[in-house]
């Protein structure tokens, strides 16, 4: 039998990186083995998951948004960072950024996304960080969670990998509630879903995301 050769990971990041760090975690305990982290690519100058990637050994490479007077021009930049380094696989790991859809064709099936909400509740357009857990708690749902998904032309539009729902303790604030969804749903589906997609597992059939028993 052929060895696999491990998909080259692109993580793409905005700031602090914790779920950066869940799956960097999941690396070096041999969890997440068909594919390695390669690059982390930042869209701000001094974010701190730079600093993450760097005690990991993992190459940082900062593509600031700011520098470049286009959208366009910014991915291009961009994808010539991921070129250069032969990615296979993007996770956004805290991404603030929403992509193109001629950047998104350029790797199909290949970009997943944790969302901090159960898809299809607070999500889309204007659904991000604290905001997501303010509406969350404003709207008085009992569970929330999050959802690891494919990303398409869409925000959070994607078809869904898996999800997990976490209950949401009375009189909780949305700093809280974020850290707690983060802790419990965030860092343990993320690398997770990274692995069944470098090793092949996911296959999708329109918006249904079927995992292979491999």
């Amino acid at each position: 039998m052929t060895k696999q050769t491990k998909k080259r990971i692109g993580v793409l990041v905005s700031g602090g990186g914790t779920n950066l760090q869940a799956l960097l975690d999941a690396e070096a305990r041999g969890e997440l083995k068909s594919g390695t982290i390669a690059v982390v690519v930042a869209s701000k100058p001094g974010a701190y998951a730079l600093e993450r990637a760097a005690k990991a050994g993992v190459e940082g490479v900062c593509v600031e948004r700011k520098a470049y007077e286009t959208r366009e021009a910014f991915e291009a930049a961009l994808q010539k960072v991921l070129e250069e380094r032969q990615i296979d696989v993007l996770v956004l790991a805290g991404f603030m950024l929403v992509l193109s859809d001629q950047f998104i064709k350029l790797y199909p099936d290949r970009i997943i996304n944790v969302h901090p909400a159960l898809i299809p509740s607070f999500c889309g357009d204007g659904f991000y960080g604290l905001r997501v857990h303010e509406r969350a708690l404003e709207y008085g749902v009992k569970v929330t969670g999050a959802t690891v998904h494919f990303v398409n032309e869409i925000t959070d539009g994607g078809a869904i990998i898996m999800q997990k729902a976490v209950a949401i303790p009375e009189g909780i604030s949305p700093e809280d509630l974020q850290q707690l969804v983060m802790k419990e749903a965030e860092h343990v589906m993320l690398p997770q879903a990274a692995e069944l997609l470098c090793a092949g597992r996911l296959s999708r059939k329109g918006r249904l995301v079927t995992i292979d028993n491999k």
